[in-house]
């Protein structure tokens, strides 16, 4: 244990279960973004191509955004 009398295993899993969580998160936002924003018409079996290439394109733009503000903040 620690100075502060806390397992430093304990403080990793809690961490990691943090990190976790912030992962779902920026999914579940990824997901309803991408939806609104390329879903356009009544849901069917399939998605269309122009739906297909608009999920892509905004799951890649999400993720770029992402990674740009994650190094913005390290960098401080």
């Amino acid at each position: 244990m620690d100075a502060s009398g806390v397992n430093p295993r304990l403080l990793a899993l809690i961490e990691e279960e943090k990190r976790k969580v912030i992962a779902n998160e920026i999914i579940a936002k990824l997901t309803d973004t991408c939806w609104d924003k390329c879903i356009t018409g009544s849901i069917g079996s399939s998605f269309s191509n122009s739906e297909v290439s608009c999920l892509s394109n905004c799951a890649a733009r999400f993720a770029e955004l992402k990674m740009h503000i994650m190094q913005q903040f390290q960098k401080r």
